[in-house]
Order: C-alpha cells, then sequence, then structure tokens
C-alpha cells in the first residue's frame, strides 16, 4: 500500500507516457508537487522532445502543478538534473515519477540520479505491454497530438494528429514491416498532451507549422491557449 503522504515530483516531457505514468501515481496515492522539465541551454526549448518550453509552462498551467524548467547543456544533463533534485529533497520531496518503459539504461540512470539524491524511482509503466499502455492512456479520457516524428516512418502528415485507436491501428501495421513500437519508446515519434483527467483546463493549440529538422519532422507550436473544460 502506497503512503498517500508520499511527495513526489515527475519527470516531465510533456508527452503521453510520462503523463500517464503521472496519472497512475496519483491515482495510487502519491502526492505530486512538481514537474521537472529540462530545457535547452538558452532557456528555448525541451530537451526531450524539442517541444518549445513556453508550451510545456502553459501545459504545467493547464494542470495547476507546478513545474521547474532547468537549463542545461549536453555535457552538464545529470549534473543539473541532480541540481534540481537536491532543491527538492530540501522541500521534502521524497521520490519521482518517469515515464521509461524498456530501455535498461534509462532506469539504471534514473535509479543512480536518485539514489544520489535519497529519493524513491516510481516506474509505474515498467515493462508493460505498450498496445496495452496506449489504450489505457485513450481510454482514460487523454488527449494527444504528434508533434515529432522520424521521417524514415512518417511524412509530415503526421504532425497533429490526435493519438486514438485509429492511430495506433496504423502502428500495428506498419510495424510487421518496421522497427517501430506503439509508444514510439525508441523515438519513433513523440507527443504534447492537451487534455486529460489530470488537467483543470484544455490546452488548444491555436498557430503552428511544420518544419523538417535533419531526420525528424516538427510541429513547431507558436500559439496556444487556454480552455476552460466543457467549454
Amino acid at each position: 500500500m502506497i503512503n498517500n503522504m508520499i511527495k513526489i515530483f515527475a519527470s516531465w516531457s510533456g508527452g503521453k507516457d510520462c503523463c500517464l505514468a503521472l496519472h497512475r501515481a496519483v491515482a495510487g496515492g502519491l502526492d505530486v508537487r512538481y514537474l521537472a522539465n529540462m530545457v535547452t541551454g538558452d532557456g528555448e526549448r525541451s530537451r526531450s522532445h524539442g517541444i518549445s518550453a513556453a508550451v510545456i509552462k502553459k501545459q504545467a498551467e493547464a494542470m495547476a502543478i507546478p513545474i521547474v524548467q532547468q537549463r542545461t547543456a549536453d555535457d552538464d544533463y545529470e549534473a543539473q538534473f541532480n541540481k534540481v533534485l537536491k532543491v527538492f529533497k530540501r522541500e521534502g520531496i521524497e521520490g519521482g515519477v518517469f515515464g521509461d518503459i524498456d530501455f535498461n539504461a534509462h532506469r539504471e540512470w534514473i535509479e543512480k540520479i536518485c539514489k544520489e539524491a535519497g529519493m524513491t524511482p516510481h516506474l509505474p509503466l515498467w515493462e508493460e505491454d505498450q498496445n496495452k499502455l496506449v489504450k489505457e492512456f485513450i481510454d482514460a479520457g487523454f488527449v494527444a497530438v504528434v508533434v515529432a516524428a522520424k521521417a524514415e516512418f512518417f511524412g509530415e502528415e503526421v504532425l497533429g494528429q490526435t493519438i486514438n485507436r485509429d492511430f495506433l491501428k496504423r502502428l500495428e501495421e506498419m510495424s510487421k514491416t518496421k522497427d517501430i513500437t506503439p509508444c514510439g519508446e525508441a523515438g519513433e515519434y513523440h507527443t504534447l498532451v492537451i487534455d486529460g483527467p489530470l488537467f483543470k483546463k484544455r490546452l488548444e493549440i491555436t498557430e503552428s507549422r511544420k518544419v523538417t529538422r535533419g531526420a525528424h519532422h516538427f510541429l513547431d507550436i507558436l500559439g496556444t491557449e487556454l480552455i476552460d473544460i466543457g467549454a
């Protein structure tokens, strides 16, 4: 039984996996106090999915959860993440929730960094069936859209598409001939959650453009608005 007084932070990219992990953690009685989002050195973009840091901040506002956005370069990511955890620890945060599913190297890093900070890592999605996880996310009432995709798998038309059962069926068909996973755990695609049970307001994308940088397509979000639920 999880002690409902345990205070935690959530490692946050803005996507469906970390969102589902947080949803499960909250349902299990954990008390989420912060979202932790690592951003580029100039503070402009989230390091995980390349989403505008301002959009991630607006998403946190929609969920009414405080967010800490820590700037970091390639060579000091761990040090900066550790710095954030030390601040959380001083505020009584006892653990962190992570949306990782099956990369052992990621889990080992998470366990290492949390141990150094004296925190307990929680990985509620670990090694679960990815098809079932996506269906659980959809059935819970969350809404997410594709904001990044590998060009080797997708064209620009996938950007902005909603993660639903039709999208999941498309991935299942693609997996017959391509090395692609339902959750996009290997970076095949990334998402932004815009509505769902954790949200106090819906995050609406009001302006965007599709761009290609290197081997990836991105939905460059230029404008957002918070909408009252039910409006």
